[in-house]
C-alpha cells in the first residue's frame, strides 16, 4: 500500500516537474509590436476603423493588413505616430471612416427616454448608467464620442454636446 501512494507521488511529481518545464519551454509569446500599436491608439473601442475594437486593429496592423489612417477618435496625431513607429509614409485621416469625434460627448434627454438600454448595450466602454425600464444617463468622463449609442435609440433622445471643461 505505502509503495504504490509512494509511486504514483513520485509520478506526479516527476509529471508536475516536465509539464511545469513545457509551460515555460514553450511559452507562446504575443507580437511586442502589436502592444506597442495599441498604447498609441485611443481605446474606444468604437469599432469606426472596421475592427471590434483597437486590439484587433493592431493586429492588424502589425500584420500589414490595414492602414494606418483608419482611427477617427486617434486623430491625424495618432495616424503620424503609428506611421513613426510602423517606419511606413504618414497618410491623411481617412474620412470614410468617420470624422474625429473625441471633442463631445452624448447627452440623454431623460425626460424623453424610455428605458430600453439599447443604448447601454451599443456602448463599447459603459458611459451609461440606467436599467431596463429606467431613464439612462451618461457618464461624460467615461464616454469617448464615438457615437455607437445615436443610431440604437427607437425615440431619438441622445443628442451630442460639448463637454464643459471645469478648468478653463
Amino acid at each position: 500500500m505505502i509503495e504504490s501512494i509512494f509511486i504514483f507521488s513520485l509520478l506526479a511529481l516527476v509529471l508536475g516537474l516536465i509539464l511545469g518545464y513545457a509551460a515555460i519551454k514553450f511559452k507562446v509569446k504575443g507580437n511586442p509590436l502589436v502592444d506597442q500599436i495599441d498604447a498609441i491608439l485611443p481605446q474606444t473601442q468604437c469599432g469606426q476603423c472596421d475592427f471590434p475594437g483597437c486590439k484587433p486593429y493592431a493586429e492588424a496592423l502589425a500584420k500589414g493588413e490595414a492602414e494606418i489612417n483608419q482611427c477617427p477618435p486617434g486623430g491625424q496625431e495618432g495616424v503620424d505616430a503609428l506611421a513613426e513607429l510602423l517606419g511606413v509614409e504618414t497618410l491623411l485621416l481617412n474620412e470614410e471612416h468617420g470624422e474625429n469625434t473625441t471633442d463631445h460627448v452624448v447627452y440623454v434627454d431623460e425626460k424623453l427616454c424610455i428605458g430600453c438600454t439599447l443604448c447601454i448595450q451599443a456602448c463599447p466602454v459603459d458611459a451609461f448608467v440606467g436599467a431596463s425600464k429606467v431613464m439612462t444617463t451618461v457618464i461624460e468622463d467615461e464616454c469617448t464620442g464615438c457615437d455607437l449609442c445615436i443610431p440604437v435609440c427607437p425615440v431619438d433622445c441622445i443628442y451630442i454636446k460639448r463637454p464643459l471643461h471645469k478648468y478653463e
